[in-house]
């Protein structure tokens, strides 16, 4: 197999099942993004936020990740409420949004069926993730939206997925410059079952502003 570039093509063909998925998608609503989905903010953010894949209705037709779906929810309203984003968050792409030293991207760039890649599927589109870490030369930390997440980041420095135990708010040392930070996902399902609620959340979000403020 040859090398993939740093970032995914519209056309990008690694994984058979979600090419298949993406074209049913194209299909059934061709006015939708159905494709992989580009990350959202500046590459010289010292902050880089890391979802599981897009969600059918959400990233995959708006093709702005956590956008169009519930999870944007409640991590944009926490980023505008830190300074990491401002404007009124309409879930749309063109809601005028902007992120302030914050980028958002995912572990996987195209939507799986049933909202869950395979293991294959994640370490294949883990060589993108690498190459955005690496192309942020002023990173400093990184949140990881659930375990699946916080194995890609790992993976993609060239750490052992194993190395440190996901614990919702907990912060690991990754490297001397880098720090990654855990926090369950912001999905419906977390939200509704209640494991993950705002103030839990918006927790993990101040840890995180008083670690760039130090930073900065």
């Amino acid at each position: 197999m040859s090398i993939p570039p740093a970032t995914p093509t519209r056309e990008c063909n690694l994984c058979p099942r979600l090419v298949e998925y993406r074209h049913a998608s194209r299909r059934a609503h061709e006015d939708w993004h159905n494709a992989p989905v580009p990350s959202f903010g500046d590459l010289t953010a010292q902050f880089l936020v890391v979802g599981l894949a897009p969600g059918i209705r959400g990233a995959n037709r708006t093709g702005r990740p956590f956008t169009g779906d519930y999870a944007g929810h409640l991590l944009y309203a926490s980023l505008i409420k830190y300074g990491f984003a401002s404007g009124i968050f309409a879930e749309h792409a063109n809601d005028g949004l902007a992120l302030h030293n914050c980028r958002i991207t995912n572990a996987v760039r195209c939507v799986p069926p049933g909202n869950l890649p395979t293991p294959a599927e994640i370490r294949t589109c883990n060589h993108y993730l690498a190459a955005e870490i690496k192309a942020m030369p002023h990173l400093r930390i990184i949140l990881s939206l659930g375990l699946v997440s916080h194995q890609a980041v790992l993976r993609a420095i060239g750490d052992r997925p194993s190395r440190f135990k996901f614990v919702h708010g907990a912060s690991h040392d990754i490297r001397p410059d880098l720090q990654l930070v855990n926090s369950y996902h912001v999905s419906r399902y977390n939200t509704s079952t209640k494991r993950l609620n705002t103030p839990m959340f918006e927790a993990v979000m101040a840890q995180i502003q008083a670690v760039i403020a130090a930073k900065l």
